[in-house]
């Protein structure tokens, strides 16, 4: 009799126990160097060192491919075949696309055959310097990523052309990191890859993520603080990489109508959206097309918000950021609507 009335005790406890909830995913974290920069990976998910050993894996197999410098990279191959066709792998050739499509629709504020000139600054190496006007108008001569031609993974650079994906690897990396995520089943994620941080979902909790942007004048410390969830937050400004020569800075980002370092009015402009390769290859080219220039792309455009600093110490936010954009520094804040 006492057997016969616990049966159904049991069956309510092992019920019970079945329908408990399953304990939340452990954060799993991973730090490497790769396409020359410190990389932060953080993932929420059940085999998240799995996911993050396939990740790292990722970003290398990405470097190996997008590398300007070594010599059996895509790239490479392309730049040494002297305008013969070269078939590169599938990245490649998505990032290709991507470069030359942006150059299109920035009437070449992002060019990727400027790499001849960047070298000729030495921004490639550890000897950066001003080159002479006329290298730089000799190799001028040569950019114009509108003589790239791309037939699905066959590209053909013709000679003395040569091309560098610097402005779009990063996104895209962050992009194919995310789609590991998601296949691991997170639902939370962030990495940082240098000045390009992208989020996966919410923060485990359902809070926003809070990427900090830096202070372009004092980089050591935040300009600013944006709150996001499923988005990607990518800088590039003036202080990233640099030299100075007789009292005058001379930073990285090239404008290609005059070989020199874009100085249109921007220090630092940062791009959110959905996407990192879309936000990676804006951050460049809106930096080139400078202040008004990039205000208007973004009144043509609804697929991303922008952060630019100017100058002057002047902050410019589009209206899809203020409410989640805190000021840190003291600068004043302007807010920028498509209709003004």
């Amino acid at each position: 009799m006492h057997r016969t009335r616990l049966l159904p005790v049991l069956a309510g406890l092992l019920l019970l126990t079945g329908c408990a909830q399953k304990p939340a995913p452990q954060a799993a974290s991973r730090d490497l160097f790769a396409m020359d920069t410190y990389m932060t990976l953080k993932v929420w998910c059940d085999d998240g060192d799995a996911a993050n050993a396939e990740a790292a894996a990722r970003i290398e197999a990405l470097e190996a491919a997008f590398s300007v410098t070594r010599p059996e990279s895509d790239i490479a191959r392309v730049n040494a075949a002297d305008g013969t066709p070269v078939t590169v792998g599938e990245d490649t050739a998505n990032v290709i696309a991507a470069g030359l499509a942006m150059g299109a629709k920035t009437s070449g504020a992002l060019d990727i055959t400027v790499y001849p000139v960047l070298r000729a600054w030495g921004f490639t190496t550890d000897t950066m310097h001003v080159p002479e006007e006329a290298e730089i108008a000799s190799l001028l001569a040569d950019v114009d990523y509108t003589r790239v031609t791309l037939d699905g993974q066959t590209v053909t650079v013709p000679a003395p052309q040569e091309i560098d994906l610097g402005a779009l690897a990063k996104g895209y990396t962050s992009d194919a990191v995310m789609d590991i995520y998601r296949a691991h089943g997170a639902q939370s994620a962030i990495v940082s890859l240098g000045g390009n941080v992208q989020a996966l979902g919410t923060k485990p909790d359902g809070s926003l993520w809070k990427v900090g942007i830096l202070d372009p004048f004092h980089p050591d410390q935040n300009l600013c603080v944006l709150e996001v969830a499923d988005r990607a937050v990518i800088t590039s400004g003036n202080y990233e990489r640099y030299f100075e020569e007789d009292g005058t800075r001379y930073w990285h980002i090239l404008d290609p109508a005059d070989g020199h370092p874009a100085d249109n009015g921007l220090v630092s402009v940062t791009v959110v959206g959905e996407q990192g390769l879309q936000c990676d290859a804006l951050s460049t080219a809106l930096f080139v097309e400078g202040t008004d220039g990039a205000v208007d792309h973004w009144r043509r455009d609804g697929s991303f918000e922008l952060v630019l600093v100017t100058d002057d110490a002047r902050v410019l936010i589009t209206e899809g950021l203020e409410d989640c954009f805190t000021a840190v520094a003291g600068y004043p804040v302007e807010v920028v609507r498509r209709g003004d």
